[in-house]
């Protein structure tokens, strides 16, 4: 399988400078950057680097997923921060085991020994309290949910209805913005697609 590696970002430069780097050029097929109209050097340094580059013509985290979808040329992409919190060495687990067959795997922060250091005593419950809803309400086995940072065959974005607005439909009923993470993980536990964790 191929794999793509997509960034969103938002002034990102001193997160890519500093990240990127450390990240070999033959693990991955393509590198993508969906930027939001970054007013620092971030789309300056993705396109040095060779990177393939989207600037959003909407804002909003759904909308860097929703426009460079269709720019994706890996089987699988990983999608990944460059702001510190998803570490480098996660990635080739991912990828490890994509190629065993799995759907999704996601680099959870609460399996296992892992954690995460950005959690505050709200922001834990959050993702806790969303994680075991998910959970119950959907047949789900998730330790983390929520989190960006895992890997996952490009073709669920469009088979789970990712991809238009109808999509996001639910947030009529909650009166809020849902994250495409969250509808991933429900919508592969309603499939019983076969998805896994990493602690990481």
């Amino acid at each position: 399988m191929t794999f793509t590696l997509f960034i969103p970002t938002l002034n990102e430069e001193d997160g890519l400078k500093t990240i990127m780097p450390q990240i070999p050029s033959t693990w991955f097929q393509q590198i993508l950057i969906s930027d939001g109209k970054s007013t620092d050097g971030t789309v300056a340094y993705a396109r040095s680097q060779g990177y393939d580059v989207h600037i959003q013509s909407k804002k909003g985290i759904r909308h860097a997923y929703m426009e460079a979808w269709p720019l994706i040329r890996g089987d699988v992409v990983v999608t990944f921060s460059p702001d510190g919190n998803c570490p480098i060495e996660g990635i080739p687990r991912l990828v490890a085991m994509m190629n065993d067959g799995y759907d999704m795997v996601i680099a959870s922060r609460y399996l296992g020994d892992a954690s995460s250091d950005d959690d505050d005593v709200l922001t834990g419950f959050g993702n806790w309290l969303f994680t075991t809803l998910i959970n119950a309400l959907h047949g789900g086995h998730y330790t983390d949910a929520m989190g960006i940072f895992r890997a996952y065959r490009t073709d669920l974005f469009a088979r789970l209805g990712l991809d238009k607005e109808e999509g996001y439909a639910p947030e009529r009923l909650l009166g809020t913005r849902i994250g495409i993470e969250p509808l991933l993980s429900i919508r592969c536990a309603k499939r019983k697609l076969r998805v896994s964790e990493i602690p990481c």
